[in-house]
């Protein structure tokens, strides 16, 4: 005959979230009880539609008082708790009946996997908890707030050992951010644990706890500060929090901008661990934002190459796969290596495929703007397109990248379900920039009035408009946007658009809100080639407005050809940042297309001058040297040709 299991729970306000988790668990346990610890809504409810004898409690702000009042209910042989917050994945039933069948043991430690942040793209991680014990009535919790009962049954049979089922895994999505701002989840255990604390200040559980929090809520220093008195109070090779400890040291100490202080704590801990990958991975990340590109090369390798985590390090999920490839290909576009950077970010992108950010950047090096046809061939190998959502995704993001046709042809297999505002929206524009304007002008009309969107939609309409030189349209459709009561700068720049065809037109300040809108204009209008009609529109904006955009001016002028003129804006900024690494970059860019390679060399040395620790700017630098020193080879083979030195040295430049 199986033992009984009895499932013990504490609940408050969890409609949300109750029937799912007893729905993991009702062919599984034996008996369910329920404290109700003050619910306004139907948790008590529901909880009774799965046969659960439901008992209210009176809050005090312990929680082991609330867990041991379903323990005094529970007339299983063992005890298994949850929280409303968690399930029992589905291939754990088994196992938990299973361990209740050994009759040597009095509790097993457990898995549980965690989702934080977004529920979109969640983080994940695993631990190591303790929720399966023997039911005795000397068993009872201990601690108002992280509530323990392992030590208590350990104190009362030191002989026995505690085995771990890591095949009986609990899901727990209470630190979700939707969770999380709900219940104020983070304050209330702050203020619960300083209580605790002020009891128990030798307790370094209960302080390791408060750091935690303490580090939830941002208070990075104030947590290290704690975390590092824990790790003076106890060995962490001893305790089973130990990695974890060692890890929220480095952690706090890096979000708390200390990055020596976390290099430092680094050390300790791969000293203690030596096969931990989240600190590897961690110091790739400090090393990376100090640019010491090879440590940090050197840690994001070791990250991946750790071997499986044992599960009460509670490694992030990632860290040895798709993240640290991420940061892999970061590493190689520093270094100007597009091709391993490519093979990283797919690498990362095919671990993780909602990681959208490895694939942006994949997008971002196959240039679809430039060459649309090997970009498209290039990202149907690398992704799953059988669904609608993909392929509306990819078009989103192409769009994002400019590449108007390549984006509509994605867009156009898109179901018409699939359609929203915002998806017409980005289809018009397409058409737009495709100069297909009756279709846009339609897809624009279709929007509602009551939409959100429909201002951006009239918008483009006058931008439609406007780029064909159709001036009565221009005003009439500027005329009904400025009647609507815009911002000053908005009215700005439809003002500007309007007097686009004046001859006598006066200088216009526009603030960052207008200048957002005119950067927007100004790149598709060169998007279209329409180079006059943009340096007519930029003739009208005072030279105070544009002072802090000159070097955007000039990347965008730079990106769509146009050198001559992206060199005037780029000097223009440097008259007000004349130690502007980036600016001599790309004037050295724009130097070399010119085949002005003496001036492009100044340029590359004085971006090394200002920024020495850019690794692209000594390779484009060494490159440059190459060339040239190719090209006077080439010119001393010709003047000199009874001299074979300068042929052997040229065929060694060319190999």
């Amino acid at each position: 005959m199986t033992a009984k299991i009895s499932l013990c729970m504490i609940v408050k306000n969890e409609e949300k979230n109750i029937g799912r988790c007893l729905q993991s668990v009702a062919d599984v346990v034996d008996e369910i009880i329920v404290i109700d610890t003050g619910s306004s809504d139907k948790t008590s409810k529901i909880a009774q539609t799965f046969g659960a004898k439901v008992q209210s409690f009176i809050w005090n702000d312990n929680f082991s008082d609330a867990r041991n009042a379903s323990l005094d209910l529970a007339t299983g042989e063992w005890i298994f708790f949850l929280d409303a917050d968690e399930e029992l994945s589905p291939e754990s039933g088994v196992v938990l009946r299973g361990a209740t069948e050994n009759g040597d043991v009095e509790g097993y430690f457990n898995k549980i996997i965690s989702y934080t942040g977004n529920e979109a793209c969640p983080e994940r991680s695993g631990d190591v908890v303790f929720r399966l014990f023997r039911n005795k009535p000397e068993y009872r919790f201990r601690n108002a707030i992280h509530e323990q009962i392992c030590d208590v049954i350990s104190e009362q049979n030191n002989q026995m050992s505690y085995p771990l089922l890591e095949d009986l895994v609990i899901c727990h999505y209470g630190y979700l951010n939707s969770h999380i701002q709900e219940k104020d989840k983070k304050r209330r255990n702050l203020v619960l644990l300083e209580k605790e604390l002020m009891n128990k200040p030798q307790d370094s559980l209960v302080r390791f706890h408060y750091a935690v929090e303490l580090y939830r809520m941002g208070e990075n220093l104030l947590a290290a500060k704690e975390f590092e008195k824990v790790s003076e109070e106890i060995n962490p090779q001893e305790v089973i929090y130990g990695p974890k400890l060692m890890r929220y040291i480095v952690s706090a100490y890096y979000g708390g901008k200390e990055l020596v202080a976390a290099l430092n704590a680094l050390q300790r801990g791969l000293a203690l661990f030596p096969d931990y990958a989240d600190l590897y991975h961690l110091g790739g990340g400090i090393y990376y934002e100090v640019r010491e590109y090879g440590a940090a090369y050197e840690y994001f390798q070791k990250a991946l190459h750790t071997p499986k985590q044992p599960v009460h390090y509670a490694s992030l999920y990632g860290l040895q796969g798709w993240k640290s490839y991420y940061y892999l290909g970061q590493i190689a576009e520093k270094f100007c290596n597009e091709e391993e950077a490519l093979r990283y970010y797919i690498d990362s992108f095919r671990e993780n495929s909602n990681f959208i950010t490895a694939l942006n950047r994949i997008i971002t090096i196959l240039q679809p703007r430039s060459d649309p046809d090997y970009a498209t061939y290039a990202i149907n190998k690398i992704c799953d397109l059988s669904i609608p959502q993909g392929k509306l995704l990819i078009g989103e993001l192409l769009f994002n990248h400019s590449a108007y046709g390549a984006a509509l042809a994605y867009f156009e297999v898109v179901p018409n379900e699939f359609f929203t505002p915002q998806f017409s929206l980005h289809r018009a524009i397409c058409l737009i920039q495709l100069r297909r304007s009756l279709e846009a002008l339609h897809l624009l009309d279709s929007i509602d009035e009551d939409e959100q969107l429909s201002f951006i939609a009239k918008l483009n309409k006058l931008l439609c408009f406007w780029l064909e030189g159709n001036r009565l349209k221009v005003r009439a459709i500027s005329a009904e946007l400025l009647a609507v009561g815009l911002s000053e700068d908005t009215a700005a720049v439809i003002e500007l658009l309007s007097n686009t065809y004046t001859k006598q037109k006066e200088f216009k300040y526009i603030g960052s809100e207008g200048m957002t809108l005119l950067l927007e204009i100004v790149k598709r209008t060169l998007d279209l080639g329409a180079i006059k009609r943009c340096s007519l529109l930029l003739s009208g904006v005072s030279s105070q407005s544009m002072v802090e955009y000159y070097l955007v001016f000039g990347e965008f002028f730079y990106q769509y050809g146009h050198v001559n003129i992206a060199e005037e804006y780029l000097k223009q900024h440097m008259e007000q940042n004349s130690e502007d690494a980036a600016a001599y970059f790309l004037l050295a860019e724009i130097k070399k297309e010119q085949e002005l390679y003496f001036d492009a060399i100044d340029y590359y040395q004085k971006a090394l001058q200002f920024d020495p620790k850019e690794p692209k700017y000594y390779i484009k630098l060494i490159q440059l040297y190459e060339k040239v020193r190719a090209e006077l080879l080439k010119e001393a083979v010709v003047k000199y040709p009874e001299f074979p030195i300068f042929g052997t040295l040229l065929e060694e430049a060319e190999k």
